[in-house]
């Protein structure tokens, strides 16, 4: 077929399924009854953003008739919430609610109706919907307005009521730009909001909005419960093609076994007409008791990929080995695969045996941690700009070379030393046999972790103020050669910076690349400001493991365990553990 009649086939099957859509129709649960407890909806003060500064937001409080003093409540929050409050509209959110309460498909909730904010110095628009700052802050990556709810809404809200501090009991909805930022909220903030109902949700490049299928497929899973409803008429404009963007996510969601709902049919634009229709069905299925198994399918995973899902266990996640400490770095292990690290405050450094036992090896506070061929523990201690060695039979400490600043080491299988010291942008060998100490490479922006690879013929070095990992060839006599950016790391949104329309968010140029680890299978895992990122021997990205203390600084990490299939991470004034699925090499 010739591409302009392929073009016409395709636009007269859009108009047809446009014109085959079922006219709106009112659902039985969005009817009024007088045998029904009938909520009430409180007007709020305008409410003036300290987030977003100069902007105020309207908005309105529906209050169960079911809610007791003193209770825990459920919360739900609408964005654009004019159009659900309507009493003539397509969602009729406050008479759909008192019905599903009070049938008990749904426990009693308040519900929030917020609009987006609009600059207090223009005049007010026609209509909520131009608000001045909805694009900015619906359709934006990033977690400001998750912050705009949980540290300026929540609070206001529970100075009038007791709002369940249980995210299971928090829920989201939009449509649209709203459906994209109902689900953003939850993706940043799943500890304080699990549910999320969007409808013709904008998962498109708005501002960057496109990344979401990729990033679900290389994140590691969230308890979040996802319903989203879009039909083959929405939108198809310069900012992406909406049908598919909302099946990308669905099946993107599906992939990593999320509980996900999807709802897609023909015909419908981009309006609330399905979505309203079905609404109360959406809730009911949101707010359900029972709980969806993790039903993950990688049959059609490429053999040599090194998924994310063919890394995690299910039902595993992190537990702590220690915690109370000052500053936990330096992670190691020994060939048994007892765990070793240190606590830069106590300072010390201990040893976690496989029983679960701990023993303290030695007074010194270390950043960087590994044995060498010979049993020695080397260790980093820029304290004393130092490298030391410890032997772990009788706590005696060595110096190795001085007159560094050393921050991370590896050791390969001759006994060489590798350090980075991050401050002079340096990596530099050291030979303990001979005493040699010469720069082995300069440049790199600010060198932190590194480690080598399972054969020891590349040199992994993180950049903690870049994006890249990057990777020498180890040549036999120790120089470092075919330095190249070979990991691209995920980065940090920039919350402070310009999203603007139709581009990629801000991002910041540093992703604090920091300890690494590697498994026999070649796999790289970096800890960064993200989490844990894992990179597959050929420099693709696996996927990403969160911190599991997101407000601590994530140090370093290794694998430990009998079996070398425990990861072992030190996040500030604790350390976790997790196992992973990392099959038994086979035998040589």
């Amino acid at each position: 077929m010739k591409p302009s009649l392929l073009l016409a086939a395709v636009l007269t099957l859009s108009v047809a399924s446009a014109l085959h859509a079922d006219p709106w129709q009112l659902h039985p649960d969005a009817v009024e009854h007088a045998s029904v407890p009938h909520g009430t909806v409180q007007k709020m003060a305008p409410w003036t953003s300290k987030i977003f500064p100069g902007t105020v937001h309207d908005w309105s409080v529906y209050i169960p008739a079911q809610i007791k003093s003193g209770e825990e409540v459920a919360l739900m929050v609408f964005q654009d919430g004019h159009d659900y409050l309507s009493p003539q509209g397509h969602w009729r959110a406050p008479v759909v609610f008192d019905n599903l309460i009070a049938r008990g498909d749904m426990p009693p909730t308040i519900a929030v109706f917020i609009n987006p904010g609009h600059d207090a110095t223009k005049p007010a628009p026609p209509s909520p919907w131009k608000n001045s700052n909805r694009s900015l802050e619906y359709d934006s990556l990033g977690d400001r307005y998750a912050r705009f709810l949980t540290e300026e809404i929540l609070p206001e809200l529970q100075k009038s009521w007791k709002i369940s501090p249980n995210p299971e009991m928090r829920a989201l909805c939009g449509a649209s730009s709203g459906g994209i930022c109902a689900f953003t909220v939850a993706w940043e903030k799943p500890d304080s909001f699990r549910k999320v109902l969007s409808t013709i949700g904008s998962f498109v490049n708005l501002r960057g909005g496109n990344a979401y299928p990729y990033l679900i497929r290389k994140t590691e899973q969230k308890p979040l419960r996802v319903f989203l409803q879009d039909s083959s008429g929405d939108l198809d404009n310069a900012f992406g093609n909406w049908p598919i963007a909302n099946q990308q996510m669905a099946a993107a969601l599906k992939y990593m076994g999320y509980d996900v709902q999807f709802d897609f049919t023909e015909g419908y634009g981009h309006n609330s007409d399905r979505g309203g229709s079905i609404f109360p069905d959406a809730l009911k299925w949101l707010w359900r008791k029972e709980k969806a198994s993790s039903i993950v399918e990688t049959s059609e995973d490429l053999r040599g990929d090194l998924t994310l899902l063919k890394l995690l266990l299910p039902g595993e996640s992190w537990k702590v080995v220690a915690e109370n400490l000052g500053f936990a770095d330096g992670p190691c292990s020994d060939a048994e695969g007892n765990f070793y690290f240190s606590d830069m405050k106590a300072p010390a450094v201990y040893k976690i045996a496989l029983d679960g036992s701990r023993t303290k090896l030695s007074d010194e506070g270390v950043s960087g941690l590994k044995f060498g061929p010979d049993g020695l523990l080397y260790a980093c201690q820029g304290s004393k700009k130092r490298v030391i060695s410890i032997n772990v039979q009788d706590g005696e400490v060595r110096e190795i070379a001085t007159g560094l600043q050393p921050n991370d080491l590896a050791v390969t299988a001759e006994g060489h030393i590798y350090i980075t010291e991050t401050g002079t942008q340096q990596v530099t060998f050291i030979d303990p046999k001979t005493g040699a100490v010469w720069v082995a490479d300069h440049g790199i922006n600010g060198p932190n972790g590194i480690a080598l690879s399972p054969d020891g013929g590349t040199l992994a070095v993180s950049d903690y103020k870049g994006e890249f990992v990057w990777a020498f060839r180890v040549e036999p006599n120790g120089t470092l050669t075919a330095k190249e950016p070979y990991m691209s790391m995920r980065l940090p949104v920039d919350y402070k910076g310009e999203f603007k329309s139709g581009e990629a968010p801000p991002y910041l140029p540093a992703s604090k690349g920091d300890g690494m680890a590697t498994d026999w299978r070649g796999r790289y895992y970096v800890t960064s400001a993200l989490g844990i990122q894992v990179f597959d021997p050929t420099g693709r990205l696996c996927g990403v493991l969160d911190k599991p203390q997101p407000h601590m600084p994530l140090t370093s990490c290794t694998l430990a365990g009998a079996q070398g299939d425990t990861l072992f991470v030190t996040n500030g004034d604790k350390i976790f553990s997790r196992k992973l699925q990392i099959e038994t090499p086979k035998p040589r």
